[in-house]
């Protein structure tokens, strides 16, 4: 697959996006923002409901620019609570990135469900660990103020963890952080992993024969883990290859039910089957849910004939796990 078989509709914002990346990533793996603002459009809270949803900011540490934006449905039966790790190479977008608001809107409403969205740190102004502990404060934070934040429908005994690329990388990391840390309130009962951002030294097959496929190529995914890792570190450090040479065992760790979703033209679908298989070799459960003709990204577009069948998943696996 490449872009130019794909609508207009979607190759647009694509290109948009591609060529806005392109211009913004320097050699010295710097991000020139200034040209990056003029793409990353905004979109303020709105307590005006808008398409059955309102939403509002919440600032936890402003000294490192960490927030929330909770998107809460208009209806007030039970709903669980689905707290959002977003994508961008750990680089690109914040919560109220116009098109980070359109997804998370879009899932509230269909999965009719409380979503939370973590604005985060980006690299390469801050590398890691500076994402992982600000995701993980943030779950601290949501933990101990749940009956100020949320409202009395929301079941904090249904929670879910959902990220897409990069945000998944980071829930990986922070749900094993978070699983011997004794949350008082915050019961989550599964992850949903769309699309995780993993790597290695090694250059896998797909990496290879989806040279031409649409948002990554592995020089774009080469590009952020240089950003991203401090200067020595390579793509075998235990943040990016989390089943590598340098892997810590998880065996032990108590994580809940996963639904892993993987597309057929993602030239990181080799990861992210590697990771399906470690994890499984660990003893979790892990739902794995294939979508041949899906591209990186694919369920921010809602045209795709992909994206209500991995809603149908979404909430079929969240059903289950409630049901548990």
């Amino acid at each position: 697959m490449s872009s130019k078989s794909l609508p207009w509709r979607i190759r647009v914002p694509l290109f948009i996006f591609s060529t806005a990346v392109a211009a913004c990533c320097r050699k010295n793996y710097t991000i020139n923002r200034r040209i990056w603002n003029f793409f990353d459009a905004k979109s303020p809270p709105s307590e005006t409901p808008r398409d059955g949803v309102k939403t509002s900011d919440i600032i936890i540490d402003a000294t490192r620019n960490l927030w929330l934006r909770l998107y809460i449905p208009t209806s007030t039966t039970t709903m669980p609570v689905v707290i959002y790790m977003h994508g961008g190479g750990f680089s690109f977008f914040t919560a109220d990135t116009m098109a980070c608001e359109i997804s998370c809107r879009r899932l509230a409403s269909e999965l009719n469900a409380i979503i939370i969205s973590i604005s985060y740190r980006l690299a390469p102004e801050f590398k890691f660990p500076c994402q992982y502990e600000d995701c993980f404060d943030a779950l601290k934070f949501i933990d101990a103020n749940l009956g100020d934040i949320l409202p009395p429908f929301a079941d904090q005994n249904m929670c879910f963890l959902i990220g897409d690329s990069a945000g998944r990388n980071l829930i990986h990391h922070t749900a094993v952080k978070a699983s011997g840390s004794g949350f008082l309130r915050l019961k989550v009962i599964g992850l949903i992993s769309i699309q995780p951002f993993f790597g290695g030294e090694e250059r896998t097959e797909s990496e290879t024969r989806l040279a031409g496929a649409p948002v990554l190529n592995v020089e774009l995914t080469d590009w952020f883990w240089k950003a991203f890792l401090s200067d020595g570190s390579d793509r075998d450090h235990p943040l990016c290859n989390v089943f590598g040479p340098n892997s810590n065992d998880i065996s032990d760790v108590n994580l809940p039910a996963m639904l892993l979703v993987i597309g057929g033209f993602d030239i990181l679908q080799d990861w992210q089957r590697k990771y399906h298989e470690w994890m499984r070799k660990a003893g979790k459960e892990v739902n794995l849910v294939e979508f041949p003709n899906a591209f990186h990204g694919f369920w921010g577009f809602p045209d795709l004939p992909e994206y209500p069948l991995f809603i149908e998943e979404v909430k079929d696996f969240m059903q289950k796990q409630s049901a548990k």
